[in-house]
């Protein structure tokens, strides 16, 4: 279906907006670098303080960007920026598809394609890190999409950082492919489940981008 979304040609926050969710850890982090370098002209320990409180702020604005895509045209598109970790036929048929997120990576997540959201569930677990085996007991939030290719599901699996994801839409709302769903604060993971007969078109250390990389091939 057709997308009207603002192209940006690369990735920075002066070419999109910040990630909804990101307040309780940019405005802390901003406000003491703004006050640390107001004083630091009359102050030397503030001028001390400046330094790697500014660094701090300038790292976090650029990790919460959310820059604005084109939507590429596709059956199964990526969810998150980041790296193929892993392909993996599942017992019934489908095949897992993970891709590990690192903290240079963009956060925000989309949907893979077009449909109605039918679940968004919160999974309490761990936090270890995203990369590792053990990371499927983390804390998690499990996505259903009711979708042309039937049900889709797609995991947000917190990392041994990223202790908080924020999905932006609820059970029942309709969602345009490559639309903003949710947020996952710091390195971690995304999993997407392709049904049974869809050939997967990436390969286990490509590099993806989230609204972009198409996942299936025809």
């Amino acid at each position: 279906m057709p997308h009207s979304q603002t192209s940006a040609p690369r990735d920075g926050f002066l070419k999109g907006r910040l990630a909804r969710g990101a307040s309780p850890w940019l405005l802390p982090t901003v406000a003491t670098a703004a006050l640390s370098l107001a004083r630091s002209r009359r102050s030397k320990g503030a001028a001390i303080v400046a330094v790697p409180t500014t660094a701090l702020a300038a790292g976090m604005l650029w990790f919460f960007r959310d820059p604005e895509r084109e939507i590429t045209q596709g059956r199964v598109i990526s969810p998150a920026d980041g790296v193929v970790q892993s392909i993996m036929p599942w017992k019934d048929g489908r095949t897992r598809v993970a891709i590990f997120m690192s903290p240079l990576n963009v956060h925000v997540n989309r949907a893979p394609l077009a449909g109605t959201v039918t679940s968004v569930e919160h999974i309490p677990g761990g936090f270890v890190p995203a990369f590792n085996k053990e990371s499927e007991n983390n804390e998690r939030v499990v996505w259903h999409f009711d979708t042309e290719l039937g049900d889709i599901e797609m995991v947000q699996i917190a990392g041994a950082v990223a202790r908080r994801i924020v999905p932006y839409v609820p059970q029942g709302t309709k969602v345009e492919q490559g639309e903003r769903i949710g947020l996952i604060r710091f390195g971690s993971r995304v999993d997407i489940y392709l049904p049974e007969g869809v050939e997967v078109a990436v390969e286990v250390g490509q590099a993806t981008t989230a609204g972009v990389t198409r996942i299936d091939r025809d």
